[in-house]
Parts: structure tokens; sequence; C-alpha cells
């Protein structure tokens, strides 16, 4: 055994001249080829490139950015110090980048001013080749200033110049997701219990209820309740919304958060989810909708799905290519036992 693993450990790495020898071109041309240089015929491109396959090479990432001028490496600017959001969207993006052998570097703001350009000066000086720029909110942002002509795409949070590329979702079209199915499964008491008034997503949330609602001749039960994206606050919603209006038959919640709070206390109060309340949350947050009593229907913004374009739309601005300014992401409803 000893003798078989010194045997592989001795096997040396396969080189660029060995991929140039098997396929008889010169190694300047399996650079081009691997490359996609347009100075290299497709017949000549593709037979580089199964060769390559074949023996199993890995181009030298420091001599690929040397042939290249590119760092082969984007940088990702978030200010979401808790993952909620950063993490999907991360993982969206590394999927769609992947295919193109481009590494992410994470850079975490934690919402600091000052530590963004510090962290977006330390991107540049490692030659990233283009940026995404995440927030834990919806609501634009400033574009970064000063990025010496680096690409650079805003994801889920947008920027406030339209010139910019920005992939956000469609909080507004969630909540009508989620109302047209209260509507559907026959709710026409319906609730609304969600965040801080002055938090966008909450605003945004919440006007489409009302707007969605009346269009349907039907107004917000005990009117819509702002306060905190906690379960202590879907809690308190719950128990002040079955004194102010004890017919409500379904509650749409602005996330997953409050509605575990509210299923508790409709639990502790003898309400039977979803025979007498339907309860929908925001956000989908898988862990806590798949967790609670019962299973919480909630809707999802896609992130991954944001996080996959934007990738792609940075890739188009490397390139050379133009990318669309602004692109909205459709939600889904994701269908559990809650309503």
């Amino acid at each position: 055994m000893a003798e078989q693993r010194d045997e592989r450990a001795s096997v040396s790495p396969v080189r660029i001249g060995d991929v140039a020898r098997a396929a008889g071109v010169s190694v300047g041309t399996v650079s081009k080829a691997l490359n996609d240089r347009p100075d290299v015929s497709a017949a000549t491109r593709e037979r580089v490139r199964a060769v390559a396959e074949r023996l199993s090479f890995r181009p030298n990432p420091q001599a690929r950015s040397l042939s290249t001028g590119r760092s082969f490496a984007v940088g990702l600017l978030t200010t979401d110090i808790y993952g909620r959001f950063s993490l999907p969207l991360l993982l969206g993006a590394e999927d769609e980048l992947g295919d193109g052998d481009l590494a992410v570097i994470f850079s975490d703001t934690r919402g600091d001013p000052q530590r963004e350009v510090r962290q977006l000066h330390t991107l540049m000086s490692r030659h990233v080749d283009g940026i995404i720029v995440n927030g834990r909110r919806i609501e634009r942002r400033p574009p970064l200033s000063d990025t010496g002509g680096i690409p650079v795409v805003y994801a889920l949070t947008g920027s406030s110049d339209p010139a910019d590329c920005s992939v956000v979702p469609d909080e507004a079209g969630g909540a009508e997701l989620a109302l047209s199915h209260l509507l559907a499964s026959g709710r026409r008491r319906i609730a609304h219990v969600t965040g801080p008034r002055r938090h966008s997503s909450a605003l945004v949330r919440a006007d489409a209820t009302r707007a969605y609602l009346r269009d349907h001749g039907l107004a917000v039960r005990g009117r819509v309740r702002f306060g905190a994206w906690t379960e202590m606050w879907g809690r308190a919603a719950i128990a002040q919304l079955l004194e102010a209006a004890p017919d409500v038959d379904a509650v749409f919640c602005g996330s997953d958060q409050i509605a575990r709070g509210v299923l508790d206390t409709l639990r502790e109060a003898g309400r039977r989810v979803p025979d007498d309340v339907s309860v929908v949350g925001f956000d989908n947050w898988t862990v806590m909708a798949e967790a609670s009593r019962p299973p919480l229907t909630s809707v999802d913004l896609d992130i991954d799905r944001i996080g996959r374009l934007a990738a792609r739309h940075l890739v188009s601005a490397i390139e050379g290519r133009e990318p669309p300014r602004h692109t909205v992401v459709p939600p889904r409803l994701v269908r559990r036992e809650s309503g």
C-alpha cells in the first residue's frame, strides 16, 4: 500500500506542453484555444479542448491571468452581516460563475460606509474582474463611487442610479401572490401583520396588500399591523387582532419570523390552522418555515436566481457586452400546511 501511495504521489501534473504534444499543436495555440481567442479555428479549438479534458488538464491560474489580463475573480460586497440574504445569493452567483471558472471573494461591510470604502479598495487592489453589491434591505442604495471602471451589478438591493445594472425582487408581486392564494381558498377576512413602518419592504408589502384587497372589494381586517420582524411581535399582533377582529380567517405576514409567532398564538387560542385561520409568511426561510407548526406556506423571492442573474449580467459586462439595466425577478409561492 505504501508503494502504491508513493507511486501516485510521484505522478506529475499535466502541463500545457503535454496537451500541445498530444493535440499536435504549439503551446501558444493551446493557450489561445482554451481562452477562446478568435484567431484559432473552431476545429482546432474543439480538438485542443477534447485533449485537455481527456488528460484532465487544469490551467495554471497565474499563467492564465498573465495571458488574459484578468484575475478570474469577482467580489461580493454585502451589508448582510447575518447571511440570511447574502448566502443564498452567493450560492446562486457561485453556481453561475463556476461554469466560467470564476472565484468569488466575499466582503462584509457590516453596514459601515467607511468599512465599505476600505473593502472596495481591497477588492480593487486584488484586481477583481467585477463586483456584485448586495444588502439586507430592498430599498435602493447609492452607487459605489470610484470603482476604476470595474463592472458592478447590484443584486437584491438595487442602485439609485438608473444607469446601473440592478437585479431586484418583485415584493409587491409577492404580496399579490399570497393574497391570490388566500382568496382562491375562500378566505375573505384577511389581516396583515408586518415589520417596521420605516422599512421599505414593510411599506411595499402593506401597500400592495391594501391595493389588491381593495381591487377585490375587500379591506385589510383590523388595519395593517406594523411592528418588528420578530416572533414576539407576531404573537403580540395576533393577540390584538383576535380581540379587534375575532372573525379573521387568514393572516398574511410580512416575514416568516412574524408568521411563526402568529402560529404559536393561534394554536394557544384554540384556533385551528388552516381550518379556522390560514397563515402565509414571506421570505421562505426554509429552516423556520419547515419547523413551524404546522409547516408554513410562504412567498419565496427566489434569491438564488437573483444571484445567478446578477452573476450572468456581471460576466456580460466583464466581456464587454451591455447587460440589462433593470431586471425584476418574479417570486413564487411555496405551499405547505398552514394555508
